[in-house]
């Protein structure tokens, strides 16, 4: 069965490293996202069976995305990839409904971990 990813990152550089980070067995479609504001209407629109969601971009942050789908209650497998590796940034998205936190540049090896950890994959 494919699973439905979206990549949201303002860097296309970090979205192309997350597809590249992805187990090669692992049968995706692909969407991406630049900003916040994309991610909302893409994951409404049901591209996302799992998100990948960086914190800092324009327009709507990670977290700002996190709190919205949490307010309208949407059914949601967000993992958090980010630069910004302080603990608060990581509890944070974790209470606002994340399943994971890893940090940026992402280790392949540790996002086939946490994918494996919570039965994604």
């Amino acid at each position: 069965m494919t699973t439905k990813v979206l990549i949201v990152d303002d860097s296309s550089v970090s979205r192309k490293m997350i597809k590249k980070s992805l187990p090669p067995e692992w049968d995706v479609a692909i969407t991406e996202a630049a900003n916040g504001i994309e991610a909302l209407e893409q994951y409404k629109l049901g591209v996302a069976d799992v998100m990948f969601l960086d914190l800092t971009m324009p327009e709507l942050d990670g977290y700002g995305v996190l709190e919205q789908i949490q307010k309208d209650g949407l059914n949601s497998m967000i993992i958090v990839i980010s630069a910004d590796i302080q603990p608060e940034a990581a509890e944070r998205v974790k209470k606002l409904g994340a399943m994971a936190f890893i940090k940026k540049p992402i280790d392949t090896e540790k996002l086939s971990a946490v994918l494996k950890e919570h039965g994604i994959i």
